[in-house]
C-alpha cells in the first residue's frame, strides 16, 4: 500500500510552521502518512525507514534562499546509503516573502539531489507570505493547494503548485513590518537592533 513519510526539516521542527503544514497535508491525504522530525541524532533511523514508503515529503522553510542546514546534513547522510526501494521525493516549502517563486532555488537544489542520487522527483508546493497565511482568512487558499498537493501524490500525478496571500506587496510589507516591530518589543529588541547583526546576540 502507498504510504507517505513526512519529514519536518525545520531547525525548530517541534514548534515550527512546517509542523502545521505537515498536519494539513496529513488531514487531506487519503492514504496513510507518518510524520517525524529530522534531528541531529536520528538520520540513520529515518533512512532505514525509507524502503517502507512509496513517497517521501520534505516540509521545510526557506533559509537564505536555500535549504536549511537541518535538511542539508540529512541529505549528506542519505547520499551515503541506498535504500532497497527509493521513494519518490516531494517538497512543501514556505518562505517569509510574499512571492512564492523565492523558493525556486531551494526547490532546484532538491531536484538536483534527486537527479544525482537516483530518486524520482514528485510534487512541489511553494508557499509565500510565511506564517501569516496560517493566521488569516487567506488560509482557505493554502488549504486548497495543500489538498491538490496531497491528491497529486496520492494519484502519482506529480505537479508543481504555489500559493500566497492575494494582497498587494506594499500592504504585505507594511503589515509584516508592524508585526515584527511588535514582536521585537515583546522580546526586548528595538527596531534598530533588529535591522543589524546585533540581533544575533539576543
Amino acid at each position: 500500500m502507498d504510504k507517505v513519510l513526512i519529514l519536518n526539516a525545520s531547525p525548530r521542527a517541534p514548534r515550527s510552521n512546517s509542523k502545521e503544514y505537515a498536519k494539513l497535508f496529513s488531514k487531506f491525504y487519503h492514504g496513510k502518512t507518518e510524520y517525524l522530525d529530522i534531528k541531529r541524532t536520528n538520520h540513520a533511523a529515518l533512512i532505514e525507514k525509507l524502503s517502507d514508503f512509496s513517497d517521501l515529503l520534505f516540509v521545510f522553510p526557506l533559509y537564505a534562499d536555500s535549504i536549511p542546514v537541518t535538511l542539508l546534513n540529512f541529505l549528506k547522510d542519505l547520499e551515503q546509503v541506498t535504500p532497497a526501494r527509493k521513494p519518490t521525493i516531494s517538497v512543501l516549502i514556505n518562505c517569509g516573502f510574499i512571492e512564492p517563486q523565492q523558493n525556486d532555488i531551494a526547490v532546484e537544489m532538491m531536484r538536483l539531489f534527486c537527479k544525482e542520487n537516483g530518486y524520482p522527483f514528485g510534487s512541489v508546493l511553494k508557499i509565500g507570505s510565511g506564517e501569516a497565511i496560517l493566521s488569516t482568512p487567506f488560509q482557505v487558499f493554502l488549504n486548497a493547494k495543500v489538498k491538490k498537493l496531497a491528491r497529486s501524490i496520492f494519484l502519482h500525478r506529480y505537479q508543481v503548485f504555489q500559493v500566497t496571500m492575494p494582497i498587494p506587496k506594499r500592504m504585505f510589507l507594511k503589515a509584516s513590518s508592524i508585526y515584527w516591530e511588535e514582536y521585537g518589543k515583546r522580546n526586548g529588541c528595538s527596531k534598530e537592533e533588529m535591522q543589524t547583526m546585533l540581533i544575533e546576540g539576543k
